[in-house]
């Protein structure tokens, strides 16, 4: 007998599976914050690994902070890959006039993360926030540890960004450069958002960085970005 599907519709099938999380939630007998509920439930309906209800880290007051950056009117976006630049939603950008970039195909940081004897994103990070004496920009890092290594350094040297999102996936240094970094956010007041232990990824970058939009934009529902 063929299958009969009650939930088809792009709208439908999101706000039921965020009705489905908060209730797997509640059964586990957690309670997440409302200011930071939204990023977490993304994140589990990108991954449908509950265990980051437990592993996202905010520094104190990130979210306020983070929308504040984003309705400003005077915020650019860094990436670390091209595949989480992809995932991050389009409209909301357009909406809120905030330019997103990724600079991992650039011929000059190639030549220069050659020459440095290093990686891309290491050099990547060091141009986005060299650009940011222009103007603000927020960091969204899900695959390199190198980016969040840079990071930490140009935040010692004086040159913090707007706030970062640090959610790179691996073995090698992720652990202690999440770690590191949100250290550093912590005691330097910077806003950020940290997968603590070995997950995360590009998948989940975007994904928080799309909560996120989605809370500036006042669009959690899919239905308020015109989807049916």
């Amino acid at each position: 007998m063929e299958k009969k599907y009650t939930h088809t519709t792009p709208a439908d099938i999101e706000n039921t599976s965020m009705r489905i999380i908060t209730e797997e939630l509640r059964s586990m007998g957690i309670t997440l914050p409302e200011e930071t509920a939204p990023v977490v439930k993304r994140v589990i309906h990108a991954t449908a690994d509950f265990e980051y209800a437990n592993t996202l880290s905010f520094t104190p007051g990130a979210m306020e902070k983070i929308l504040s950056c984003l309705t400003s009117g005077e915020l650019s976006l860094v990436t670390d890959t091209n595949m989480a630049l992809s995932g991050i939603s389009k409209a909301s950008l357009e909406k809120l006039g905030i330019p997103a970039f990724c600079y991992m195909a650039d011929p000059e940081i190639a030549s220069l993360a050659k020459e440095q004897g290093t990686t891309r994103a290491y050099c990547a990070m060091g141009k986005a926030l060299f650009d940011s004496k222009k103007g603000p920009v927020g960091l969204i890092v899900g695959n390199a540890p190198t980016a969040l290594i840079r990071i930490s350094e140009e935040i010692r040297n004086g040159n913090p960004p707007a706030f970062v999102i640090g959610v790179p996936v691996g073995f090698v240094n992720v652990v202690e450069s999440k770690e590191e970094l949100y250290e550093l956010c912590l005691s330097m007041g910077i806003p950020a958002i940290i997968a603590r232990g070995r997950k995360g990824g590009s998948t989940v970058a975007a994904a928080i960085a799309n909560a996120c939009l989605y809370m500036a934009t006042r669009s959690l529902d899919p239905r308020a970005r015109g989807w049916d």
